[in-house]
């Protein structure tokens, strides 16, 4: 639906959105046309365990002033099975109005002129702040740069888990001895459902706690808990894995 702002000549810095997909949300911030053509913006987006995050990297493209509706049908195309498109009747009303305005600096949930068109998953996106954007090295699924890098290299969640906390992962039989500690996997979060795929259990986890303390916690678990255990050093302090009996390689 249009905002009774947008109705009424929209204030400088807002956003129509056009569509989305699995990989990119399209808008515009004028439909007043230069040269028959409007300008769109593209907006990467990532898809992880605990949501979707939008890109600081857009793109620009031109669109024919005449066949927007059939840019979004063709680039926001049904068989994507996070594909939508927002109301072309809307949009055709406030290219009537001459709606426009200087794109907003960031896309923030607040700048859209019509969010209830958008999936909550995708707004919700767009209410914290851009992230910069990466390929999974392994799927080239695209992922949020920082949060899973293993051997150099980035990588998503899914392959992050499945690599570092598979049956080819560091696990140890014993406890961890000084020098291990500055070896151990860095990781944003760890995700539990993708965890459960492997076959792997979160058994402890230390959060803002001291150094020295989170690492005694840690080595007083591995010493009295049988199995093959795998630290993890996350944003916070650490997560102690264990492979399930019977799962180990």
């Amino acid at each position: 639906m249009i905002d009774s702002a947008a109705s009424a000549g929209a204030p400088a810095g807002r956003a129509y959105i056009l569509g989305g997909n699995a990989s990119t949300l399209a808008f515009v911030a004028s439909l007043v046309p230069e040269n028959r053509q409007v300008t769109a913006w593209l907006v990467p987006l990532a898809w992880t365990p605990i949501g979707c995050v939008a890109g600081d990297a857009w793109q620009r493209v031109n669109i024919a002033a005449d066949n927007i509706g059939g840019w979004v049908d063709q680039t926001f195309a049904p068989d994507d099975d996070r594909a939508f498109v927002t109301s072309l009747r809307e949009l055709e009303l406030l290219g009537r109005i001459g709606w426009g305005g200087p794109a907003p600096a960031d896309l923030r949930d607040d700048a859209i002129v019509n969010p209830d068109d958008l999936p909550e998953d995708v707004l919700d996106a767009l209410s914290h702040p851009p992230e910069s954007l990466a390929q999974c090295a392994i799927c080239r699924r695209t992922c949020v740069r920082g949060h899973f890098v293993w051997q150099e290299r980035q990588l998503c969640a899914w392959d992050y888990h499945a690599s570092v906390f598979g049956k080819r992962g560091p696990w140890q039989d014993q406890p961890y001895e000084e020098r291990f500690w500055d070896t151990l996997p860095v990781a944003k979060y760890v995700a539990a459902g993708l965890l459960d795929e492997n076959g792997v259990d979160a058994i402890l986890a230390i959060d803002g706690v001291d150094e020295a303390l989170a690492r005694s916690l840690v080595l007083e678990v591995m010493k009295n808990d049988p199995g093959a255990h795998l630290a993890v050093r996350t944003e916070g302090g650490y997560t102690l894995l264990r492979e399930r009996a019977g799962e180990a390689g």
